[in-house]
């Protein structure tokens, strides 16, 4: 009897060994949040008082913040070409503070309208992204180009080198994704198949603001 009952207690302590292994491995999994900065241009009575966006309504801007207030975007970085050059690349991948990111345009953070993404990430896509984050601030692997890679299709890219998005070459990439929106579409749809989290801020009423 004596045995029998230690056998049990042997299993039983087991079988809460492998919830703890198992509560701890989702423990550290986590999430990332992809930032979406809406283009826009001042209302006509405010053009003296608002900043000038880039592209405007057309514009807008996204960052992936892969850690606590660390935001990755792509931005130019000298001359702006209008065709992408492999051998004199003006682009980096730069790193900002969420508040930074949002202002990037020159608005206040509370001012602007966005949308952010949360998707959730197991404990090695979180390790992969912070490897090609390193890697692509230290080489960045292509220009920045209005014909070419900008900050909606190297936001892809980088989600896809993680599984979150399907990989294409950087040529189709920058065609499937020429502008935020294209991006930013795309993941609301596989937000609300996945049920992630969107979080959501209008902006202004002194700027008129790209619609989704």
């Amino acid at each position: 009897m004596k045995i029998l009952m230690t056998a049990r207690a042997l299993r039983i302590l087991c079988f809460f060994i492998l919830i703890l292994n198992f509560t701890a491995i989702r423990a550290q999994d986590s999430t990332i949040s992809v930032h979406f900065l809406y283009g826009s241009k001042a209302k006509i009575k405010y053009k003296a008082e608002e900043p000038q966006w880039f592209g405007g309504k057309l514009g807008g801007h996204v960052g992936i913040e892969y850690d606590s207030n660390s935001v990755v975007d792509f931005v130019p970085s000298g001359d702006f070409h209008v065709f992408g050059k492999k051998d004199d690349r003006h682009s980096q991948f730069a790193l900002h503070t969420t508040q930074r990111f949002w202002e990037i345009f020159g608005s206040p953070e509370d001012s602007v309208k966005q949308a952010t993404v949360v998707i959730p990430v197991s404990l090695e896509q979180q390790i992969e992204l912070d490897s090609f984050i390193i890697q692509y601030r230290n080489n960045t692997p292509y220009d920045y180009a209005f014909f070419g890679m900008r900050c909606g299709a190297a936001a892809y890219d980088l989600l896809s080198k993680i599984d979150i998005v399907k990989p294409y070459p950087y040529k189709k990439t920058s065609c499937k994704i020429f502008y935020p929106a294209k991006l930013r579409k795309a993941l609301f749809r596989m937000a609300e198949r996945e049920n992630w989290e969107v979080i959501r801020q209008e902006g202004t009423e002194r700027r008129k603001w790209e619609r989704d």
